[in-house]
């Protein structure tokens, strides 16, 4: 294939957030008597308030995900960078790369601050498009903004809802496997483990140096 641009997902991808996001929604779960596993698998990949909405449709999403920013912001100091996204992202120095999160922009950008990672120029977050993964819309827009052909953008994502998000807006996805198996990420054409193994798929196309 070639690899125009590389478009990466933020939590589970480059920051390891699990940790933090877990205490959130579990504090939010015992708040509404609802169960922690249950809203938990719901979560990922997605914006907070598309998983109210499922998860407690009595709910005004709009007012929960105030309550859930608020335990977020609690939690900001336990997020790390996922091995290797700082040598990945260091490789992408002068190519077209992009994040396209269902986080929000401010606590995004505070967490690579805080992280030491740089962002690229081109970032979609949950608030820019209406519909939202797994819907191919962050996508579709990640790439137009980029000026690439969405077959030629490579997606890394780790969550099913972002699989099948790229997979609809016609990139070509590659599972990484720190939040999920590879079973559950069975529509990316491939599964790593590692941001190193994606380097290395990106050297074997040309896309950075080997080095």
């Amino acid at each position: 294939m070639k690899i125009s641009a590389v478009l990466f997902d933020v939590d589970g991808v480059l920051l390891d957030s699990a940790g933090a996001h877990r205490k959130v929604w579990d504090a939010w779960s015992a708040l509404h008597r609802l169960d922690p596993e249950t809203v938990w698998g719901m979560t990922f990949g997605r914006r907070p308030e598309d998983t109210v909405q499922d998860v407690a449709a009595h709910l005004d999403p709009a007012a929960e995900r105030k309550t859930l920013d608020r335990l977020l912001a609690r939690e900001m100091g336990g997020v790390r960078p996922v091995e290797g996204a700082g040598e990945l992202l260091g490789a992408l120095s002068g190519r077209p790369w992009a994040i396209v999160t269902s986080g929000a922009r401010e606590f995004v950008e505070a967490r690579f601050a805080a992280a030491g990672l740089g962002l690229p120029a081109v970032r979609v977050y949950g608030g820019d498009v209406v519909r939202a993964k797994p819907a191919p819309d962050c996508f579709a827009l990640a790439a137009a903004r980029l000026g690439a052909a969405p077959s030629e953008c490579l997606v890394v994502e780790d969550a099913p809802a972002g699989v099948e998000a790229a997979v609809a807006a016609g990139c070509v996805a590659v599972g990484l496997t720190t939040t999920h198996t590879a079973d559950a990420l069975c529509r990316a054409s491939r599964c790593v483990g590692t941001l190193a193994e994606v380097r290395g798929l990106l050297a074997a196309h040309g896309f950075v140096s080997v080095g």
